[in-house]
């Protein structure tokens, strides 16, 4: 979940509110964020990208991690599951 800070300025229909309350971006039908393009692997928005965004280096080590999570055989998984 990308949850937005107050200085975030994301234009309002890529976002939403959790059930707890906070502001977020929303997410797709294939459960990434709707900025991001999940073949491309690269994010629609990235010069105005959420702060949170902000603090990961594309490409570099947590993203290479959470790239394979997503990618591996647990996300036919989830896929599988939700479906």
């Amino acid at each position: 979940m990308v949850v937005l800070q107050p200085e975030d300025r994301i234009p309002l229909h890529l976002t939403t509110h959790s059930p707890e309350g906070l502001h977020v971006m929303k997410r797709g039908e294939d459960g990434w964020c709707v900025a991001l393009n999940s073949v491309r692997m690269n994010c629609g928005i990235y010069e105005t990208r959420p702060t949170v965004c902000r603090r990961f280096v594309m490409n570099g080590p947590y993203c290479k991690a959470i790239r394979t999570e997503y990618s591996g055989p647990a996300a036919s998984a989830r896929h599988e599951s939700a479906a």
